[in-house]
């Protein structure tokens, strides 16, 4: 079993930052790309940023030059550096990261559960 653990969310006025992080544990042999999405009321889920490894980084263009992806392979875990936030970035994020559990199989998608930010005054 693999589960992704996502914690950092919360409430925040304009301009400030937020730090997320995601931790994959369980039984695996590899974590290729890790990636954060987010998804707002009546929207469909987009991707925000992601890392391959060993750490190539892409962004959106909404989130350029604000977020910093990042990631600790040896923890398998993620973060997202989340600064200049806008109410624009309110949204649910979620965390997904391409697993392969074993030599003798093929990597799979697995999703976090969620994490809430809100960007409000």
């Amino acid at each position: 079993q693999v589960q992704l653990v996502e914690s950092g969310g919360g409430l925040v006025q304009p301009g400030g930052s937020l730090r997320l992080s995601c931790a994959a544990s369980g039984s695996i042999f590899n974590v290729y790309t890790m990636a954060w999405y987010r998804q707002a009321p009546g929207k469909q889920r987009e991707l925000v940023a992601s890392v391959t490894n060993p750490g190539t980084a892409n962004y959106d263009d909404s989130v350029k030059d604000r977020f910093i992806i990042s990631r600790d392979s040896g923890k398998n875990t993620v973060y997202l550096q989340m600064n200049r936030l806008k109410p624009e970035d309110t949204a649910v994020y979620y965390c997904k990261a391409l697993i392969q559990r074993s030599v003798y199989t093929f990597a799979s998608d697995y999703w976090g559960q969620g994490t809430q930010v809100t960007v409000s005054s």
